[in-house]
């Protein structure tokens, strides 16, 4: 009888995407195709192209969506500058033509367009927390596809242990970049099963309209259970290694930093409380949740980690 061994990537069936909302996607490519074509000449005018994606109930936030004018000008890109005023300052970085490059620990290495991207990955919209480090949050409608959908393409190696997500680095239009105390790129990484996890989003659009530069554009990552530092944001590359990343604050700071940094009221920060958190928007002070309330979906990937620095 064969013997079948399982892939640290593969996910059960039980979590495959439901049926209704691909074909719900599928009855939009009509439409999709006219705006994906339309969207270089769109970007290259500083507009956002519409990005049309059934919305994933399974995921409700259970509070309000951020107006998205508080989304787009309240950011952390630390390649624009260390101020949260940079989403005017990032208009500069070139949306179109953009390529990500998938290699490493993979069977089939691959460098893909973003326009592929948005045109053959199961696109859906998914209303997700935010929590970022220094105890404000959001809740923003993000477009993307799971990045099991993106490995599940290039295939990792059963050795493969740990993935790692490069930003851009292009000093023409970064002047961030000029801090050069600074450990350019900007490196974030999460383990093979942190991967595979289902909350785990590659982040096309926001608001139904392609990403804007200033949050990531034209593709980032966001896994809502950790804090929003281990989110890597206008990504050029994601590689598959068995070794783990130092990701970019860690490397700057580990004392106050880590390489895991799942939520956690109850560990604070080193220089504040991490018990409540900054509503963007309403300046409401509400009490943070455990894996930013997503403990039913990732608690069980940190069991017999006992020795591990969880939180950030």
């Amino acid at each position: 009888m064969p013997i079948r061994i399982p892939r640290g990537w593969e996910i059960p069936e039980s979590r495959v995407t439901p049926e209704h909302l691909v074909f719900g996607r599928r009855k939009a490519i009509g439409l999709g195709a006219a705006i994906f074509g339309a969207a270089p000449a769109a970007l290259a005018q500083g507009t956002l192209a519409p990005l049309p994606a059934m919305r994933n109930t399974r995921y409700a936030p259970g509070r309000d969506i951020t107006a998205e004018r508080e989304a787009t000008t309240f950011n952390n890109f630390y390649e624009f500058g260390s101020h949260k005023t940079i989403s005017r300052e990032a208009q500069r970085l070139p949306q179109r033509p953009w390529t990500v490059k998938v290699e490493g620990m993979v069977e089939t290495p691959r460098e893909f367009g973003i326009e592929d991207l948005l045109t053959t990955m199961p696109l859906e919209e998914r209303v997700y927390r935010l929590r970022c480090v220094e105890a404000w949050s959001m809740v923003v409608p993000w477009t993307g596809f799971p990045l099991s959908a993106l490995l599940g393409v290039v295939k990792p190696l059963a050795s493969a242990r740990y993935v790692v997500f490069e930003t851009a680095a292009i000093p023409s239009v970064m002047p961030g970049l000029r801090q050069s105390w600074y450990p350019w790129p900007y490196i974030e990484g999460c383990t093979i099963a942190e991967a595979a996890n289902e909350l785990s989003f590659m982040v096309v659009g926001a608001y139904g309209k392609q990403l804007a530069p200033q949050n990531g554009g034209p593709i980032r990552f966001h896994q809502p259970w950790k804090y929003g530092f281990k989110a890597g944001k206008s990504l050029v590359r994601i590689t598959l290694t068995d070794r783990r990343p130092v990701s970019f604050w860690e490397r700057i700071q580990p004392q106050e930093y880590g390489f895991w940094a799942n939520v956690n009221p109850e560990v604070s920060h080193p220089r504040w409380s991490q018990a409540s958190e900054r509503v963007i928007g309403t300046n409401e002070r509400i009490p943070t949740r455990l894996f930013n309330g997503y403990g039913d979906f990732v608690a069980d990937l940190y069991t017999g980690l006992g020795n591990e620095r969880l939180w950030a």
